[in-house]
């Protein structure tokens, strides 16, 4: 369909109406629902960390934070990765797991053997041995419940990915998964016992609305935000080519490309793709429209520059990510977004909280943008729904669940002893 001016909101509802599985975000009822009292826990934790710079590390860290407030104990075992000298974790970790170390694996062991209960987060990459299979080495050396929480569920794994997977699945006494696309893909290309397996959503810091200014009538010059750590494969291509496109039409629509670029395409090739967008951007005609921000900024100030955009677009090349923080961020700012249609975000945006793409599909991408645009009651019934998703999605929400989740644990060991 040619971006021709003749789209409208019935269009793009009706887009992400034939997608597959649109469905709001569903919380598992063994651990969502009304809080109850749960018992001062010790909670052992093993993940990437701050200073390591990645999804993951924010995740445990926020996790962490969320546990801590609700009166738990967390005792965090970081994982040197080899982007940082284990030194550097100083006296916020209890232990640090270190690649190749049998040594490192016993004693990163033992700190969690001293808790109550163990979450181990779990992507192939952060862990040592082939396709990370050293994490197999710790789990099996522990003697306390461990819950496995799953940011990776790959469609077409590798033998070996799909080997420590199951087994992983095998030895955890609970298995987290954060959305229900990422539970029913589990059961059904892996030969795993379904019942342990529970979903949690990805946590956020929720904004607050009432210090929030309006959006469009506040700033008359709508704004885009893409944020996250910068590489290919985030569609910010796409992105400057619509703005392009609508400057064309006399739409000047403001556009930010927020964050670091990613560490890892830093040290392969520093700066260089940073700098072909903003090639790109001039080579549109559009440099003044697009700002490139490499700002850092902790989560209060990350989540106040998410909220004082219009809309935030994920216009990502993946067809297999499960879980996106950056949308779940986005959406407990009370931020709708496009986004390509990606299984997390087809499931959480079918609430209505924002529009889904198809991939490759230029026009849809830029028909979209001008929609949610120039269609003012368009933008608030998105920014309505996401702000009502929000509240389940504050971190202090999943940290009940997750305490909620490793009492049943400790409860249902205490049982069979």
């Amino acid at each position: 369909m040619a971006c021709d001016g003749q789209v409208t909101a019935d269009y793009l509802r009706d887009s992400i109406a034939s997608l597959p599985s649109v469905r709001p975000v569903r919380y598992d009822p063994r651990v969502a629902g009304p809080a109850r009292s749960v018992p001062r826990l010790r909670i052992g934790m093993l993940s990437t960390y701050p200073p390591t710079v990645c999804g993951l590390a924010t995740f445990a860290s926020a996790l962490e934070r969320g546990l801590r407030s609700l009166g738990h104990r967390v005792d965090m075992v970081g994982i040197d990765d080899g982007t940082l000298d284990s030194s550097e974790f100083g006296i916020s970790v209890a232990g640090v797991l270190s690649h190749g170390s049998p040594t490192s694996i016993q004693r990163s062991a033992a700190v969690l053997n001293a808790c109550d209960v163990a979450v181990i987060q779990h992507e192939y990459g952060i862990y040592g041995g082939t396709d990370g299979a050293e994490v197999l080495d710790l789990i099996g050396a522990l003697d306390v419940p461990a819950v496995v929480v799953l940011h990776t569920v790959p469609v077409q794994p590798t033998p070996g990915q799909s080997s420590i997977l199951i087994e992983l699945c095998s030895l955890a006494d609970t298995v987290v998964v954060m959305t229900e696309c990422a539970r029913e893909r589990l059961g059904q290309l892996y030969p795993i016992d379904r019942s342990k397996v529970i979903t949690i959503a990805h946590g956020a810091l929720v904004a607050n609305w009432q210090a929030q200014s309006a959006i469009t009538h506040a700033n008359p010059r709508a704004q885009l935000l893409s944020w996250g750590l910068l590489g290919p494969g985030k569609g910010v291509e796409r992105v400057i080519d619509a703005i392009g496109h609508l400057a064309e039409e006399g739409r000047n629509i403001h556009y930010t490309v927020a964050g670091r670029t990613h560490p890892k395409v830093a040290a392969r090739q520093g700066e260089s793709y940073r700098a072909s967008l903003v090639d790109r951007a001039r080579a549109v005609g559009v440099e003044d429209l697009v700002t490139f921000d490499q700002q850092y900024r902790g989560p209060d100030q990350l989540t106040q520059f998410i909220s004082a955009s219009a809309i935030v677009v994920m216009a990502y090349d993946s067809t297999d990510q499960v879980t996106s923080g950056v949308l779940v961020d986005s959406i407990a700012s009370g931020r709708p977004v496009i986004a390509t249609a990606f299984p997390h975000a087809v499931e959480l945006l079918g609430s209505g909280a924002g529009i889904v793409v198809p991939h490759g599909d230029q026009d849809a991408l830029t028909s979209a943008i001008k929609a949610a645009t120039t269609d003012d009651r368009l933008l608030w019934d998105m920014t309505n729904k996401a702000r009502r998703l929000a509240p389940a999605l504050s971190w202090s929400s999943i940290a009940g669940q997750y305490a909620r989740a490793a009492a049943s644990l400790i409860g249902a060991r205490s049982a069979v002893s």
